[in-house]
């Protein structure tokens, strides 16, 4: 289980985010909901370790992961892989070698830095590919692929890390409905397939309310809600989001039956701030 306890991040005088307590399961798919500015991104930063909590805890069963340094952190950020926005992909280099990326922490380095890749290792970055409908490009230079497709790379070098943790920060912010929804199938299917964790931060309330088990909601630094799909409201997107909240979400009659399969058994917390 992933816990945060208390954990705070401070830029200065400014909160991003404050006293966050969560519990998580392993296999559970999150979704992070509220507007920008809310926190969602440093929250998921913060978990990976690419930023230091100000104040707090958080551990994965008996692992501290707030303390960590060193090797022991990078084994982490292995085992807790992030998907970024932009991708982040190296676009002079082909698609095949941005996924074998994702095993460096497998890797001695001197074989890394001379891209000696073993069999195994350029088997399973092409596996990774083809289960994403991206083998074929695979010697194709990262930068001439779609937004659509550089994100469906970025999420094949995630899974060959070996993660136990997925953290998706933003992921479909600049694709197109079909992408959109080629992205989300493929985190959905990681997550049902290989039982990772995953943690995505998303705009659209509907896609959250679509694919995720679990909603996270934050307000300026805080979490305001925990629940199901069922208990995202019109009246709690109204506090989320205020006049945005109409943008964000068009509330349907019934429920797919895919999300009620998924609705977690957790109770809502809705709380003032």
């Amino acid at each position: 289980m992933l816990v945060l306890e208390g954990v705070s991040r401070r830029f200065g005088a400014k909160s991003a985010v404050e006293g966050v307590e969560l519990s998580i399961e392993r296999g559970s798919f999150i979704g992070v909901i509220g507007r920008s500015g809310a926190g969602k991104s440093t929250l998921l930063r913060m978990i990976n370790r690419l930023i230091d909590p100000t104040s707090g805890r958080i551990a994965l069963d008996d692992v501290d992961v707030s303390a960590l340094r060193g090797k022991e952190l990078r084994e982490w950020r292995a085992r807790c892989a992030m998907i970024f926005q932009q991708f982040n992909l190296v676009g002079r280099l082909d698609v095949l070698t941005n996924v074998l990326m994702g095993r460096l922490n497998k890797v001695p380095t001197h074989r890394s830095l001379m891209r000696l890749w073993s069999d195994e290792d350029i088997a399973i970055a092409l596996t990774a590919l083809e289960q994403f409908d991206m083998g074929s490009f695979a010697a194709q230079r990262a930068d001439q692929l779609s937004g659509g497709q550089q994100q469906r790379v970025a999420i094949a070098r995630a899974l060959v890390q070996e993660p136990e943790i997925i953290l998706a920060d933003e992921p479909i912010a600049s694709l197109d409905p079909r992408n959109t929804k080629l992205v989300m199938d493929s985190l959905s299917r990681i997550n049902r397939d290989y039982g990772i964790t995953v943690f995505c931060n998303l705009h659209s309330l509907d896609l959250a309310r679509a694919y995720c088990g679990r909603l996270i909601g934050m307000s300026q630094g805080r979490v305001v809600f925990d629940g199901g799909p069922f208990d995202l409201t019109e009246d709690v997107a109204r506090q989320l989001y205020g006049l945005e909240a109409g943008d964000v979400i068009d509330m349907p009659e019934e429920m797919p039956a895919a999300v009620v399969a998924a609705q977690a058994a957790t109770p809502p917390v809705l709380a003032a701030h």
